[in-house]
């Protein structure tokens, strides 16, 4: 997806097009996680009441809805909501329901936390290789082939309920050290069968999980992908593993991309300014004719502005002035239109 227009015109407020979903401009809320789940991680009042307060207005194009976890021992912390039951199916019904009456589009996060497990069920921890993510954590164990096809079949279950909920499409989250991104990293994957080693057997469960959600959820449902597209440590992934990763997605379905960074850490301490990690979107972009959205620090309208118009990114996802300012989407149209 290129951006082009006149000059002078104004690149936040211009619809986006892709082939499975129609946004009507380039402000995306992404996905924070707000510990807001009811009692046993389902939807309830309270994350209600959050989502409607940031979707109010329909301001933002597309909310990208918190990592949520496809299977109880992908479950990061006790609050997180869940996509791992049938039954939760109902709640989730509720929230795209709330969010597309504010006039937005709404996507699903599903995760799996692999080794960064920390909540207190019995489940033990599962990475690629048996290998902490951060200090402290509890060792995980290294990943058999049988625990990898469930995963992947945990994660098209939860696209399925992610559907049927009434939601707009489903990001696979591959970023901030869990589960797939730790197959993602070389340094937290050691294997030497066809899941570890190049980067497109890195890749591998990904590509499986993207075939499987399509599969069962059909080619006209959305599937976006956040990638930490470079961990900013020796030995670990860099924009060229990722432009051949993008590549890769796109061709098994992927329709935007949504680009992070930092191993186990969304706000690598190096990094600063709006919109820092702007070298990796624009590469991403060069390389891939699908849309992508970069987030990153980013807390002025003018500064949104100005890396769309500089073919930074497609797509500007706002998060922390978002968090703590509901109304930041509201002006920023406002004065875009004005």
């Amino acid at each position: 997806m290129v951006n082009s227009g006149k000059k002078g015109e104004k690149f936040l407020i211009k619809p986006i097009d892709t082939d499975a979903l129609q946004l009507k401009n380039r402000l995306v809320m992404p996905p924070m996680a707000t510990a807001k789940s009811s009692e046993n991680n389902t939807v309830g009042k309270e994350l209600l009441e959050y989502y409607d307060e940031k979707s109010k207005g329909g301001y933002f194009s597309l909310i990208i809805v918190e990592h949520s976890y496809v299977s109880e021992e992908g479950r990061v912390k006790d609050s997180q909501l869940s996509v791992s039951r049938d039954n939760d199916i109902d709640g989730l019904s509720r929230l795209a329901e709330v969010i597309h009456n504010n006039g937005s589009k709404c996507v699903m996060q599903i995760n799996h936390a692999g080794g960064q497990v920390s909540c207190k069920n019995s489940v033990e921890p599962v990475s690629p290789s048996g290998i902490l993510v951060s200090p402290g954590e509890i060792e995980p164990r290294s990943m058999t082939e049988r625990d990898i096809q469930k995963v992947i079949n945990d994660f098209a279950k939860a696209a399925v309920r992610v559907k049927k909920a009434g939601f707009d499409g489903v990001e696979i989250h591959s970023a901030h050290g869990y589960l797939l991104n730790q197959f993602y990293s070389p340094l937290t994957n050691k294997r030497k069968d066809s899941y570890g080693g190049s980067i497109l057997n890195r890749i591998r469960i990904h590509l499986d999980i993207i075939k499987l959600i399509k599969e069962q959820t059909g080619d006209d449902f959305p599937i976006l992908l956040r990638l930490g597209a470079s961990d900013y440590m020796a030995g670990g992934t860099k924009i060229e593993d990722s432009i051949i990763a993008a590549a890769e997605f796109k061709k098994a379905g992927i329709c935007i991309l949504d680009i992070s960074g930092g191993l186990c850490r969304y706000n690598p301490k190096e990094l600063s300014g709006q919109g820092y990690f702007s070298p990796l979107t624009q590469a991403i972009k060069q390389a891939v004719n699908i849309p992508v959205i970069l987030t990153g620090g980013i807390t002025e309208p003018e500064a949104a502005e100005a890396l769309l118009s500089s073919k930074k990114a497609d797509l500007i996802g706002v998060g922390r002035a978002v968090y703590n300012d509901s109304d930041w989407a509201h002006r920023a149209i406002e004065a875009c239109l004005s």
